[in-house]
């Protein structure tokens, strides 16, 4: 018997290696990998360019401590800086490590500029932010919380992309922050109204509020920018990033703009595996190779061509949505557990999300061959589905 906390609805499947957009399990078999870790791998499984400088970082350091200078985490810091909005990095393991330095930052700010009387933080409903005790509580879900009440009180929930709704509580003058994902992906690939960012940072930047981007799904390429809100022209005060940052190893980062960075004085935050070199070393080439124009059009293009083809096979059965190879399909007539089940048996990995969502994560470099290969798969499992 597993000595394993099941804390995991697993489907019975144990890979044993990958190749790009490629998984393969014990017996051999191969399946055809449209999660990408959800957003993880986003240069593929065992990417060769990822291997080589994990294997080499691995042979110098791994891990000193954060009491030392780090001059790869010094140069992944400037490159997210240059990147982004010019904000200075914190580093830590995981997307919900972020957004708890993110929340501690926002807390910070309202307690020390404003002696306290600013403390509340609005966030969406029907996002995801992680599970830890904050960040579960800035989650705009219940089904995370239950189990797990009373939760921190001091985060209000709006509709997503309701702007009244948000200056109805802010207008109090006790929020110091509003923490939104551009693009919802655990809550069903739902972006932004158009709009909805551009009254948030104009009311943000009237009263002193701080906007922070929850992008540890969206970013690092996966919507065919570097970071999902370049599509909507609108920079946060705070940045959260993780996922994809170093193609699998645990990294996860929190930029913020000068106005807010420093009130994060020595003594106040700390990670003890954050930043460490192997992390480091895996991210810096992960930037170089997303970040090139060339490459980003490249997903962009191949994201059109995805969408467009699930559209001609699901037709009226249900809404695509997303950007880039950030792609959900929401289904009406169908069940998307069954349709991510049968999949699985044509050798397709896809991953729910939301109400009745699929989600299509392949890899950004994935060649178009394999998407044509997958896009078949599709098609084969909605026709099994309708035949039964």
């Amino acid at each position: 018997m597993s000595k394993i906390l099941e804390t995991y609805n697993r489907f019975d499947l144990d890979f044993v290696s990958g190749n790009g957009c490629r998984l393969y399990d014990k017996e051999g078999n191969e399946y055809m990998d449209f999660t990408s870790g959800i957003a993880v791998v986003n240069l593929g499984h065992a990417n060769p360019d990822i291997a080589e400088v994990i294997c080499s970082q691995s042979s110098k350091l791994v891990h000193t401590s954060n009491l030392f200078k780090n001059s790869l985490q010094s140069n992944v810091a400037k490159k997210i800086s240059e990147l982004s909005f010019g904000g200075k990095v914190f580093f830590c393991n995981s997307g919900a490590e972020a957004n708890e330095s993110a929340i501690k930052l926002a807390r910070i700010y309202g307690n020390k500029k404003y002696d306290g009387l600013r403390y509340k933080i609005i966030t969406m409903k029907n996002s995801f932010h992680g599970r830890t005790y904050a960040t579960l509580s800035a989650t705009g879900q219940d089904k995370v919380k239950d189990g797990f009440r009373p939760v921190a009180d001091f985060f209000h929930h709006v509709p997503f992309g309701d702007f009244e709704s948000v200056r109805n509580i802010a207008d109090k003058g006790e929020v110091v922050a509003i923490m939104t994902e551009v693009i919802q992906g655990e809550g069903g690939v739902i972006p932004s109204k158009t709009g909805f960012l551009k009254s948030l940072r104009e009311y943000c930047d009237e009263n002193d509020i701080l906007l922070i981007y929850d992008e540890i799904q969206t970013g690092i390429g996966r919507t065919g920018t570097m970071f999902s809100y370049e599509h909507y022209g609108v920079e946060p005060d705070i940045l959260t990033l993780a996922k994809a940052l170093a193609n699998g190893v645990p990294i996860g980062a929190m930029a913020a703009s000068d106005k807010c960075a420093h009130f994060l004085a020595p003594g106040t935050h700390a990670s003890t595996f954050g930043g460490n070199y192997l992390a480091c070393a895996a991210a810096d080439k992960v930037l170089d190779i997303i970040s090139e124009p060339k490459f980003l059009q490249e997903v962009r293009e191949k994201g059109a061509y995805l969408k467009s083809e699930l559209k001609r096979i699901f037709g009226n059965r249900g809404e695509i949505r997303g950007e880039g190879l950030m792609i959900g399909v929401s289904f009406e007539s169908l069940d998307s557990m069954e349709f991510i089940k049968t999949a699985i048996k044509n050798k397709l990995l896809l991953v729910g999300a939301g109400e009745n969502t699929v989600r299509f994560y392949p890899p950004l470099n994935i060649s178009k061959n394999d998407l044509d290969i997958g896009i078949a798969k599709t098609e084969k499992t909605l026709k099994l589905l309708e035949e039964k």
